[in-house]
C-alpha cells in the first residue's frame, strides 16, 4: 500500500502530537510494560496489547525494524499473596498465568514482542541498576531495604505533572518512618519468611517494582530508546518513577515519546481486579470469536476511554462476521473465473485489463483514507468505516454482477478490479491484525459457533425451528412463522430466505442483557 504521510504520534510527555522520528534512522526500540502473571488477563490487558500490537504491526508496514519489548512482572506483591492463598510456589503460580496470557494474545493475533523479559531471569541487571543508583547518591539502604531519594531528583514529576510536595504521604502505601521522605519508594525489600528471595549486596530480598523496567529497558533497548507505552494508569507512580531511576543510573536516560492507552470501562468505571467489575479475556471469548473482540478493542481511539457493552461486543461480531463473509464471496466467485483471468493483466490477444474507473477511485480512497487515519496518532476508531465500507459494497456489487452474463472485456475488467480491491482490503486486514490465519470459511463456522453458544441453542434446534417455520408457511400460518424467526433474532440467530432455501447467521439481538455469565 502507498500514499503515506508522515506519522505522528502523541506523547504523553509534551502533550501534544509529535511528529515520529526515530533516533536511529529506519529503526525503532518499543518497551510495553506488560501484565503481573497472577490471574487470567481482563479487557484492559487485552486492550493495551491490541493498542500496541496494531502500532507495532504499522511500524513494521512502514518498513522500519522493530526491537518490541513487553515485560512480565513475576515477582510481586500480588503473585505472593495470591500463592499463599492457594498453596502454590509464587514463580509456578506466575509461570502458569503467564503462559494463559500468551494464550489469550495469540487468539487475539498479537505478534510476539521480540523479546518478553521475565524480573525473575534479570535478577543481575536490577541489582546492577539499584548499585548504580546507590553510587550516584540517589538510593539509601536501611535494614536490607533499598529506597530511592525522591529529592536528588530535580524533575521529578515530569511526566505526570505531579507535584512532589502534594504526595508526602505516598499513594497506596502506608508511610514506612525509614524513609527520609515518605514519597521515597523501594527499589529493593528485604526478604520475609516464606517469600521468594535472590542474594544481593544488601542481603536477601526481592526488587521492588519499578526498577524491573528501568532495568530491563536498558538491558534490551539502551538507556536511550524512542517508544514507551502502557496504560494510562501507570503514568503515576510507575513511569514516573521509571523515569527518576533511569536518569538516576544514567544522565543520559531518555525516552523520546511516552505512549499511553486509555481505560476499559464498565458502566463509566475504569475496570479493574480490584473493583470487581472486570471480565476477563476468557470469559469473552468463551462467547465471542477473538477477532469479533479484537475489532471492538480498536473500535475506539487508543488513548480514548473505550465502555465495554455486550451491545458492542455484539456488533463487533457482526462486522467481522459481514467482512469474512464479503471476502468469502468473492474469493468463491473469482475461483470459478481464475483459469479465465489473463495473467499480469492482460489478454492473451494483448489488450491491456485494466480495472474499472469505480475500482480505482475505490483503491486510491481506501489507502488515502486508511493511512491519513493511521498517520494521524493510529486513529483506528474510523478505519473500518467509510471507504473501508465503500470497498466491501464495491465488492459485494460486482461479485453479483459477474454471476450475470457480461461481455468479455468487461469481465475481465471485473476480475482484475474485484482482484485489486481483495488485496487491499485483506492490506489493511493484515496491518490491524483483523486477517484470519484460517480460510474465510472456517472463521464464519466459528463466528456461528460462538453465536450458537450465546443463545444457547444447536444446530440441530435451529434446524428443527427452520422446518417448522417452513410447514407453517406452507399451512399459512404466518403469524408462528413470524414467531420463530423473532424468537430467534431475539437471541442472536437471522433467519434469510435464499431461493427456496432457508439459511441462518449470527446478528445483533434485539434485546440484549448487558453482562455476561460468570
Amino acid at each position: 500500500m502507498a500514499d503515506k504521510k508522515e506519522l505522528r504520534v502523541y506523547n504523553s510527555m509534551t502533550q501534544q502530537k509529535e511528529a515520529f522520528r526515530p533516533a536511529a534512522e529506519g529503526k525503532v526500540g518499543m518497551y510495553v510494560c506488560g501484565v503481573t502473571a497472577y490471574d487470567f488477563s481482563h479487557l484492559g490487558h487485552a486492550r493495551a496489547a491490541v493498542a500496541f500490537d496494531v502500532f507495532y504491526r504499522y511500524l513494521l508496514h512502514l518498513g522500519y525494524e522493530v526491537t518490541y519489548v513487553r515485560n512480565f512482572t513475576d515477582v510481586d506483591d500480588k503473585i505472593i499473596r495470591r500463592s499463599n492463598e492457594t498453596g502454590e510456589n509464587p514463580l509456578d503460580l506466575s509461570n502458569r498465568f503467564c503462559q494463559e496470557y500468551l494464550t489469550d494474545m495469540a487468539d487475539l493475533q498479537c505478534l510476539p514482542p521480540t523479546h518478553q523479559p521475565r524480573v525473575s531471569d534479570h535478577m543481575e541487571q536490577i541489582k546492577d541498576m539499584i548499585t548504580q543508583i546507590i553510587n550516584n547518591d540517589c538510593a539509601y539502604v536501611v535494614d536490607g531495604d533499598v529506597f530511592f531519594a525522591v529529592d536528588k531528583i530535580s524533575n521529578y514529576g515530569c511526566l505526570s505533572g505531579q507535584k512532589l510536595e502534594n504526595h508526602r504521604a505516598g499513594e497506596r502505601v502506608a508511610v514506612d518512618s525509614r524513609k527520609r521522605n515518605p514519597a521515597d519508594f523501594a527499589l529493593w525489600k528485604a526478604a520475609k519468611p516464606g517469600e521468594p528471595s535472590w542474594e544481593s549486596p544488601w542481603g536477601l530480598g526481592r526488587p521492588g517494582w519499578h526498577i524491573e523496567c528501568s532495568a530491563m529497558s536498558a538491558h534490551y533497548l539502551s538507556f536511550k530508546f524512542d517508544i514507551h507505552g502502557g496504560g494510562i494508569d501507570l503514568i503515576f507512580p510507575h513511569h514516573e518513577n521509571e523515569i527518576a531511576q533511569s536518569c538516576a543510573a544514567c544522565q543520559e536516560s531518555c525516552v523520546s515519546y511516552w505512549m499511553h492507552n486509555g481505560h476499559v470501562t464498565n458502566n463509566n468505571e475504569k475496570m479493574s481486579k480490584s473493583l470487581g467489575n472486570f471480565f476477563t479475556i476468557r470469559q469473552i471469548t468463551e462467547r465471542y470469536y477473538p477477532l469479533a473482540l479484537r475489532h471492538f478493542l480498536i473500535s475506539a481511539h487508543y488513548r480514548s476511554p473505550l465502555n465495554y457493552s455486550v451491545l458492542q461486543l455484539e456488533g463487533a461480531s457482526e462486522a467481522v462476521y459481514y467482512i469474512y463473509q464479503t471476502l468469502q464471496d468473492c474469493e468463491d466467485t473469482l475461483s470459478s473465473f481464475r483459469e479465465a483471468t489473463p495473467s499480469e493483466g492482460t489478454e492473451p490477444k494483448g489488450k491491456t485489463v485494466r480495472v474499472l474507473p469505480d475500482a480505482e477511485k475505490c483503491i486510491k480512497g481506501l489507502r488515502k483514507d486508511f493511512h491519513d487515519k493511521m498517520a494521524d496518532d493510529l486513529n483506528t476508531s474510523h478505519v473500518l468505516t467509510g471507504a473501508f465500507q465503500d470497498a466491501l459494497k464495491f465488492i459485494n456489487n460486482n461479485t453479483n454482477t459477474l454471476k450475470k452474463k457480461q461481455q468479455k472485456q468487461r469481465q475481465l475488467a471485473i476480475i482484475q478490479s474485484l482482484t485489486e480491491i481483495e488485496k487491499e482490503v485483506k492490506g489493511v486486514l493484515e496491518i490491524l491484525g483483523l486477517l484470519p490465519p484460517i480460510t474465510y470459511s472456517e472463521i464464519l463456522e466459528q463466528l456461528k459457533g460462538k453465536a450458537l453458544i450465546r443463545a444457547d441453542l444447536t444446530e440441530e434446534q435451529i434446524s428443527r425451528l427452520i422446518e417448522e417455520r417452513i410447514l407453517a408457511r406452507k399451512e399459512k400460518d404466518f403469524a408462528k412463522s413470524d414467531r420463530i424467526r423473532a424468537d430467534l433474532t431475539v437471541k442472536g440467530i437471522a433467519l434469510m430466505d435464499v431461493g427456496s432455501e432457508t439459511i441462518w447467521r449470527p446478528c445483533v439481538p434485539v434485546e440484549q442483557e448487558e453482562k455476561l455469565p460468570s
